[in-house]
């Protein structure tokens, strides 16, 4: 008796059908320095029009996390694909790097045309939003290894920035200050705690008003990732930022130092602004300390700028133009590469 590919779990039809499904939602990102075709067996991307001294390409790559089983499980994939794009891409323009394309790896047990149109419709409009191409990607159809109705997400990002203008935080100095760029909410870390906080198997306690969230849990944790790019794209033209850092997992405690030369700590005022109040919620739950949560979680901050006191005007002036709440949240000091919360 012959097995057939389609008898061990993978119908190769249905992926013919999700490209055709996806095809448009591709091409809405496609510039004219993408070369090709939906199809090949290789995107292409053309860097000819780079007008830079020295260019030098830079890449990021990574994934949304358990914050996938929110998706599962509310039945809505329009969204997560902008986590993907936005987990990678707000990690290269912190070096002041213009993304160029990306490219998305999308895995699952059975393939379902119509979930992964909805995830592929999300990536676009992300790489949209950040202003790159959506040129190529994979689907992996893998019985028995994903349950059925689930699936993983991630992607990979690549930037150009010219060698000279590279932002990395080296010129940093005690006095310049911390812009902070506010977040959509808890973006894509920290699920692993979110899910015990708020659980991830009762659909309607999710879907239900929550008194402390002002929203339904449903709403404010399955909401995107924010796209800073061109916002900070913006300000490298208006002003100089000495370094950004991307607030991810290990919140402000483990991120922010990335940035800091050896003899600079970044002291943080927690009153400067209005923390929301998913985290408040999330810390009482959990019961745990100021320390602890703001090295888990972006406490309502994405994005944070140096920039030196002179500048800070022009730059909150420039992040506002471009659609950001933006505020400052700090300053560095002299201290020994660390954050200080106060």
């Amino acid at each position: 008796m012959a097995i057939s590919y389609k008898d061990s779990g993978v119908d190769v039809t249905r992926g013919y059908k999700a490209v055709e499904l996806m095809k448009k939602h591709v091409k809405s990102t496609y510039n004219d320095n993408v070369i090709g075709d939906l199809g090949s067996f290789g995107g292409f991307y053309s860097i000819a029009d780079e007008n830079m001294s020295e260019p030098v390409l830079v890449a990021g790559t990574d994934g949304v996390g358990t914050k996938l089983k929110y998706a599962f499980l509310l039945e809505k994939h329009d969204t997560i694909g902008i986590d993907a794009v936005a987990m990678c891409v707000n990690d290269i323009v912190c070096q002041g790097a213009k993304p160029l394309f990306f490219l998305d790896y999308y895995a699952c047990g059975r393939l379902y045309p119509e979930a992964e149109a909805e995830v592929v419709k999300g990536i676009a409009e992300g790489c949209r939003m950040a202003g790159c191409a959506l040129i190529g990607g994979e689907t992996a159809e893998m019985p028995g290894f994903y349950p059925d109705g689930e699936y993983d997400l991630a992607g990979f990002a690549v930037g150009i920035v010219d060698k000279k203008k590279v932002i990395n935080g080296k010129d940093i100095t005690a006095g310049d200050v911390i812009i902070g760029l506010k977040s959509t909410g808890v973006h894509s870390n920290g699920y692993s705690l979110v899910r015990k906080l708020f659980g991830d198997n009762d659909k309607a306690a999710l879907e239900a008003y929550d008194e402390e969230l002002g929203a339904s849990a449903a709403e404010v944790l399955l909401k995107p990732t924010r796209i800073y790019v061109k916002s900070i794209l913006s300000l490298i033209k208006k002003v100089e930022v000495k370094g950004i850092a991307h607030i991810t997992g290990g919140g402000f405690i483990e991120n922010v130092p990335r940035i800091l030369p050896e003899n600079v700590a970044a002291e943080i005022d927690k009153n400067s602004y209005e923390v929301p109040p998913v985290f408040k919620v999330m810390q009482k739950r959990a019961g745990i300390t100021d320390e602890q949560i703001y090295n888990t979680f972006n406490m309502g901050i994405g994005m944070m700028v140096v920039v030196a006191p002179e500048n800070v005007e022009t730059a909150l002036a420039d992040l506002k133009a471009n659609g950001e709440d933006a505020v400052v949240i700090g300053k560095m000091v002299a201290g020994k590469k660390e954050v200080i919360l106060k």
